[in-house]
């Protein structure tokens, strides 16, 4: 296993692997399955699912669904979407995922981030944190799939969430997502100078550069990636891939 982690991050709605642009606009991609066993023959890491309709859709998790895709991957996955319940999370852990993806909720009622920090320890729990460029310079943090504005400052929830006892912050640009156009190293650079927990980078990976950037020059600890990792070409063609580890040994070293 690499030390810096390099993941792919999977959308799914109503059962279905989609993508987005800047949050919006989900392209149907195809089974997620599919992609999972790619993942699994190009000895994938870790890898994160995120059901981006749940929470928007005010409905627990599928899981039936979580548990098919759990027993089809070979690494260590996170979930997250429609978490709200301890008992819902009791049940993704008992159905195999290493780690929970904590975004609305985490806003909206922090002392639930506490309970699960408590009871499952720290390193299972994730706060996922998605921001967008204010107008007039800063970010804003954004929930309910980025629909909702918080008028929260990503660097002060991000400390937040560290005092309430996550284990890993999953950093998400609403600006930068599906764009392919390298992630918001400013963003980035924010929360990780703020806080002593692993900052995973999201939103604009294209290249293999844009992982080296994110990690020597925003100071994330991972990254991840949807878009580059799922396409192929100018035309964004659907093909499911992953760099080699020769590959991404040589740009971190």
């Amino acid at each position: 296993m690499l030390l810096t982690r390099v993941m792919p991050c999977l959308l799914l709605r109503q059962g279905s692997l989609v993508k987005t642009m800047r949050f919006k606009d989900p392209s149907y991609i195809g089974d997620p399955t599919n992609a999972i066993r790619t993942y699994n023959e190009k000895e994938v890491d870790e890898l994160i699912l995120l059901d981006i309709s749940a929470t928007v859709e005010k409905r627990p998790p599928s899981f039936a669904a979580i548990e098919m895709f759990a027993s089809e991957c070979f690494m260590p996955v996170a979930y997250g979407g429609g978490l709200k319940k301890v008992e819902d999370v009791k049940e993704v852990f008992r159905l195999g995922i290493e780690k929970v993806v904590i975004n609305s909720a985490a806003v909206e009622r922090p002392e639930f981030i506490r309970e699960l920090s408590s009871r499952f320890g720290a390193q299972a729990v994730v706060a996922s944190i998605d921001a967008k460029r204010r107008p007039g310079g800063g970010h804003q943090v954004f929930i309910h799939g980025g629909r909702t504005a918080t008028g929260l400052d990503p660097r002060a929830l991000a400390v937040q969430m560290m005092e309430t006892g996550v284990g890993e912050i999953f950093l998400n640009s609403i600006d930068q997502d599906g764009t392919m156009e390298g992630y918001d190293l400013e963003l980035i650079k924010i929360v990780t100078s703020a806080v002593d927990v692993p900052v995973i980078a999201c939103g604009g990976a294209g290249r293999l550069e844009d992982f080296r950037k994110a990690i020597k020059e925003g100071g994330a600890s991972a990254v991840a990636a949807g878009s580059m990792v799922i396409y192929f070409g100018r035309n964004r063609a659907i093909l499911i891939n992953f760099p080699t580890k020769r590959e991404l040994a040589k740009l971190f070293n």
